[in-house]
C-alpha cells in the first residue's frame, strides 16, 4: 500500500531528526534517551549503587542509558507491554503496568527492596483530541505518582512525562505535599511543538517503613 503524503512527511522529518541520527550513531534504542540525558546533566538523578524503576520502557533507550550511568553497581527494572530486546544490566518484565497482575509481578520483583528512582515515560495513544488525550495522560501520570508512592525510599526521586494541560496543575500541587523539591523540565529533544514536559519531584516524604 502506497504511503500518504503526511506520512512521506513524517518520515522524512522523523529520519533527518538530529536526535534519530545521533540515537544511531552513539548505539541508542530511540532518540528518547537525549531527553533523560539532559535532565541528568542538569540534575544528577542516577548513580552507581542505585535501584530504578522505568514505566512504559520500550523500545528501552532511557533504561539502556540508565544502566550505563550505574556502571554495573545497582538496579535497573524496566516495564512495558511490548516486548523489548535484551540489554545489559537491565532486568525486564513484559506487562500493562495499568493492570494489577503486571504491577504485582513488578512488586515481587522488586521484594523488600526500597526503589532510589521511579522513571515514566508513558504516554497514550494520541488522538489529536484534546479532549480524549489530556485525560488520558493525566491517569497515566497519576498511576507513576501513586507507583512512586508505594516504592520509593525516604528522599527517593521521580521522573514523568506529562501533558500541559487541565489536571496538570493539581497533580503538581499534590507532588509538593509529598516531596521536598518538584522541577518542570522541557528537553531540547522533545519536539517544540509537543506539549510534553517532564516532572522532576525529588526527596520522597515517605515514613520510615522499615
Amino acid at each position: 500500500m502506497a504511503r500518504s503524503k503526511s506520512s512521506q512527511r513524517w518520515l522524512k522529518s522523523h529520519f533527518d531528526d538530529e536526535y534519530v541520527k545521533r540515537a544511531r550513531r552513539e548505539g541508542y534504542r530511540s532518540r528518547a534517551v537525549y531527553k533523560l540525558e539532559e535532565i541528568q546533566q542538569k540534575d544528577r538523578i542516577i548513580r552507581p549503587g542505585m535501584t530504578l524503576v522505568d514505566l512504559g520502557a520500550a523500545p528501552g533507550g532511557w533504561s539502556q542509558y540508565a544502566a550505563r550511568q550505574l556502571k554495573g553497581k545497582g538496579r535497573m527494572i524496566a516495564l512495558d507491554i511490548l516486548p523489548m530486546e535484551p540489554l545489559d544490566g537491565v532486568e525486564i518484565l513484559l506487562g500493562d503496568f495499568t493492570e494489577n497482575e503486571p504491577l504485582d509481578s513488578l512488586m515481587e520483583t522488586l521484594g523488600s527492596n526500597r526503589v532510589d528512582l521511579v522513571m515514566s515515560d508513558l504516554a497514550p495513544n494520541i488522538s489529536g483530541m484534546g479532549a480524549i488525550d489530556q485525560p488520558r495522560s493525566m491517569y497515566l501520570a497519576e498511576l507513576a505518582v501513586d507507583f512512586a508512592g508505594s516504592v520509593l525510599r525516604k528522599g527517593g526521586d521521580l521522573l514523568f512525562k506529562a501533558f500541559q494541560g487541565e489536571g496538570f496543575d493539581a497533580l503538581a500541587g499534590t507532588l509538593r505535599a509529598q516531596y521536598q523539591l518538584v522541577k518542570v523540565r522541557k528537553p531540547r529533544a522533545s519536539r517544540p511543538k509537543s506539549r510534553e514536559v517532564y516532572v522532576l519531584a525529588r526527596h520522597y516524604r515517605a515514613v520510615d517503613m522499615s
